[in-house]
């Protein structure tokens, strides 16, 4: 997560508002992609933007999967937030007739970053994967490892309620599972080749279990962001199914992407801060460096 200033505080974190043409994506017109301040993830691309002359930053549509809707205390509103990390973006308008999209995200500049589209860190036309395969801490340190994928992030997906928590999901009572969400770049990476590392770094024929770890919140599971990816995962499962990689019968499941919970922050880049302790040296770390042999070719240097 990036440090804030006061102010990025009070807008994305206690949902308050910047003054209205004061901010400097307002009439900002580069080539590129707008990222969340907070935790970097990707929202919109610069060609959803355009001018509403309503003094906030507007665009037409959003990255697959990036922003969450959620209708104010008042009923008045609808409020937009990063899926990644909730930080408060602003406020969603429809029925205004101002694009062919009819749509508006009013955003505050404040809640955004830019990276121009010629910048070679720029994180443009990236997409998401969501993955439920055991304890996230093992799953993100995988793929954190990956060449083409741009960030990791723990969390929740999966369940009934409409919030969770890691008490809450250990208990079973929230019916979510431990996934990890990654941003990845199709130009590097393919989500097949991601599919292929997650068949490859955990049990797909367990059913609510990996190892030791028991539990709904450790199934196997795939969440898909479009169409593309549940024929692809489903591709995938019959392939393995047919050359019998797997002894026993694939219990991994295919279903569509709802909802993306981030973890507690103490869960970030677990394994990369906590290797020494006991269950990292004993689960992740064989895991870890097992696939650090098997895929040598898709690591990042």
């Amino acid at each position: 997560m990036q440090k804030l200033t006061e102010f990025e505080q009070y807008v994305i974190e206690q949902k308050g508002t910047e003054r209205p043409f004061s901010g400097e994506y307002v009439n900002h017109n580069a080539k590129g992609v707008y990222l969340c301040k907070k935790c970097l993830a990707p929202l919109y691309k610069s060609e959803h933007k355009f001018n509403a002359h309503c003094g906030w930053p507007a665009f037409d549509d959003e990255l697959p999967g990036a922003v969450n809707r959620h209708v104010d205390a008042d009923g008045r509103r609808v409020e937009i937030t990063c899926a990644q990390c909730d930080g408060h973006l602003g406020h969603v308008f429809e029925g205004e007739q101002l694009t062919a999209n009819n749509i508006r995200h009013c955003v505050n500049s404040v809640s955004m970053v830019f990276q121009p589209i010629d910048d070679t860190n720029a994180v443009s036309n990236t997409e998401l994967a969501t993955f439920g395969a055991g304890c996230f801490w093992c799953v993100e340190a995988i793929f954190a490892a990956l060449k083409g994928v741009v960030e990791v992030k723990s969390g929740y997906s999966g369940g009934d309620a409409h919030d969770a928590n890691y008490d809450a999901v250990c208990q079973g009572t929230t019916s979510h599972a431990e996934v990890v969400q990654i941003t990845y770049s199709p130009a590097l990476i393919d989500f097949e080749s991601l599919l292929e590392v997650l068949f490859a770094s955990h049990d797909p024929t367990t059913l609510n279990q990996q190892g030791n770890d028991k539990g709904p919140q450790y199934r196997s599971v795939i969440f898909c962001h479009n169409s593309a990816q549940v024929d692809a995962a489903n591709q995938m499962i019959s392939q393995l199914t047919q050359t019998q990689v797997w002894p026993k019968p694939i219990v991994t499941q295919v279903v569509a992407f709802e909802h993306f919970y981030p973890a507690e922050h103490y869960h970030d880049d677990y394994f990369a801060k906590h290797g020494e302790q006991p269950y990292c040296q004993m689960v992740v770390k064989p895991k870890l460096d097992k696939f650090k042999q098997q895929f040598a070719d898709k690591l990042k240097g």
